[in-house]
């Protein structure tokens, strides 16, 4: 999927033309593995960023050396307790379990999800443990690249939000979805240069 199109679009707003001069076009591409982007939300759930990265590669040292991501058929036959070996809490290590069983058995039909419809996405993945509606955006956005997914519920994302549209506090969602109507099309490029505002205000 091409990105100019919302990148020109976004252009035409003086809210965000001055944010694509400073921050260029949105690097929105993490890799098409669909089991290994879910596993790396669950993983990188309420840790920091450096922490979550530890873990992840000692997550795929589990299954030797390299840095290919395993295959949810290895998952799924690894035991839960070595899974926790890479730092994993009992509760992550027994969703990617999870996670890896439903891709092997074929209750995810990840072959053919990207024929869905967004909201078919996310009803589809939250029924999965560890998946809520924050993981299937992520999901959306960066492995298959969706051009319209606006996460509302990310912190990151209302701080952006705040401090582009010069509110005092954090914006309620029916707020940020009225302002974004012009724009809701080119939600995912939108998102990205709203994280960008709020990691340059950290």
């Amino acid at each position: 999927m091409s990105l100019h199109p919302s990148i020109e679009h976004l252009r035409k707003d003086p809210k965000f033309k001055p944010l694509i001069k400073k921050y260029g076009l949105p690097d929105l591409t993490r890799g098409k593995d669909h089991f290994q982007a879910l596993a790396r939300s669950i993983i990188h759930q309420q840790v920091s960023g450096k922490a979550a990265q530890s873990i992840y590669n000692k997550f795929v040292n589990l299954f030797g050396s390299g840095k290919k991501f395993p295959s949810p058929e290895k998952v799924r036959k690894t035991p839960i307790k070595k899974l926790r070996t890479a730092g994993l809490s009992g509760q992550k290590a027994s969703y990617i379990h999870d996670l890896a069983s439903r891709f092997t058995d074929g209750s995810i039909k990840h072959k053919n999800i990207h024929k869905l419809t967004n909201e078919e996405i996310i009803e589809h993945l939250t029924q999965v443990k560890g998946i809520g509606e924050w993981t299937a955006h992520m999901f959306l956005i960066f492995t298959l690249n969706r051009p319209d997914i606006f996460p509302t519920g990310d912190l990151g994302i209302q701080k952006g939000f705040q401090i582009v549209y010069g509110f005092k506090s954090l914006p309620s969602i029916r707020t940020m979805e009225r302002l974004a109507k012009h724009w809701r099309a080119h939600a995912t490029a939108a998102s990205w240069y709203l994280w960008r505002v709020a990691d340059g205000a950290k």
